[in-house]
């Protein structure tokens, strides 16, 4: 009988003692088990989401293997529950669901990069960004007149106004997000290098320079070749000289070009051939980069009118005078 006593004494205490024992172990199981995955796995936050359904996913993907009330209540606790960030995150395999929750707090998500191309049109830049898995469509016409529309630019032609060089970005950043601010980067790059731009250039304008950069951007691939280019051409519209440059005939023609121009291109007048006309083209003819923008305000210094393509490394011969340019085209293009 007095065991029976003792026991009924003690059962409390045990079971208290056994649930307390039981709560500690859950615990250090729960701050310090890793994820169930092998690899790193990308976990979405939708907008809205709340750490109950959260906690609930990452037990049904089985990415843990713990009862989704512990994450709840550590979340509660300590009060983060309320401060979840949408987005795309990744999760990893030595995170623990402390980790994972201090992620989602941070708003640290998966950074996309694309890479705009130099030398590439406006409209292959929206094509390029309308086929990217990762960003929210939002234009009904994916074209540039929309997206300038968009940016409330709807005056400009949308040639040449987004800076070339990678981005980086969150997963549904919207189309016009992203162009918005490669838009932006491409006015700061201008209006800075145009402060600072040499004295004496025939442009009335920066958007004058910047359908220069366009120009030389197509001309050369050398980067140490843009300034000399450059000022080839500064000299020819400083002497009122024609700029004769095939690249801004094939933008005139550009849905007929078959790559081959021809003869017939350079004599048939467009707004952009620049053969027939005299001065710049009405519009940038591509996405010029920083380089040449730089290239087009602080063209190099010399004589040379002329330049010809050597076909070696995308180099050019420069020239100062009409007959050796035509010494330089019969030996490098005609190969006599």
């Amino acid at each position: 009988m007095k065991n029976n006593l003792l026991l009924k004494t003690l059962l409390p205490a045990l079971i208290a003692a056994g649930i307390c024992t039981y709560i500690v172990i859950q615990y250090n199981r729960f701050m310090t088990t890793p994820l169930n995955i092998s690899e790193p796995v990308q976990f979405i936050v939708t907008p809205g989401s709340n750490l109950k359904r959260i906690s609930e996913e990452l037990y049904e993907r089985n990415i843990t293997s713990i009862s989704p009330i512990y994450l709840q209540l550590y979340g509660r606790a300590n009060e983060s529950a309320s401060r979840i960030k949408a987005g795309e995150y990744q999760l990893l395999p030595d995170d623990t669901l402390p980790d994972v929750l201090n992620r989602l707090v941070s708003g640290k998500v998966i950074m996309n990069s694309m890479t705009i191309v130099e030398g590439m049109t406006a409209q292959s830049l929206v094509d390029m960004v309308s086929a990217n898995v990762k960003i929210k469509h939002t234009l009904e016409n994916p074209d540039v007149a929309a997206v300038m529309a968009a940016l409330g630019q709807a005056d400009q032609n949308g040639e040449g106004w987004f800076l070339p060089e990678t981005y980086h970005f969150p997963t549904d950043t919207t189309d016009i997000e992203f162009l918005a601010r490669a838009n932006k980067q491409m006015h700061e790059v201008l209006d800075n290098a145009w402060e600072y731009r040499a004295k004496d250039l025939p442009y009335t304008s920066p958007y004058e320079a910047l359908i220069m950069a366009s120009i030389i951007e197509k001309e050369t691939a050398v980067a140490d070749e843009r300034p000399e280019i450059a000022g080839v051409f500064v000299r020819r519209l400083q002497k009122g000289m024609r700029l004769q440059t095939d690249p801004t005939v094939i933008y005139g023609i550009r849905k007929n070009f078959d790559g081959n121009l021809r003869k017939k291109d350079l004599t048939t007048d467009t707004p952009y051939n620049t053969y027939t006309r005299s001065g710049l083209p009405p519009t940038p003819i591509c996405l010029p980069s920083r380089e040449s923008i730089n290239a087009a305000l602080h063209p190099a210094s010399g004589d040379s009118l002329y330049f010809v393509a050597t076909g070696t490394d995308g180099r050019h011969i420069f020239s100062s005078n009409l007959a050796d340019h035509n010494k330089a085209v019969r030996k490098y293009q005609l190969k006599k």
